[in-house]
């Protein structure tokens, strides 16, 4: 599945695991990704947007 809004083009983001005797090592996170079919260019498509998108209403999903 692709990590990637289609909307707001957020994707995974890296950093460090700290920790408690502050140690580092590599970690990820990965944003909300769900398939929905929406309508895109006024046809109905399947593209994959993170749950905030879907939430605040950028995507008009088709039934």
């Amino acid at each position: 599945m692709a990590t990637v809004c289609y909307i707001c083009e957020k994707e995974r983001q890296a950093g460090s695991k700290v920790s408690h005797s502050n140690r580092h090592s590599k970690r990820r996170w990965k944003p909300n990704i769900k398939k929905v079919r929406a309508i895109v260019d006024d046809s109905p498509r399947s593209i994959h947007v993170c749950t905030r998108c879907l939430r605040s209403g950028k995507v008009v999903r088709s039934v």
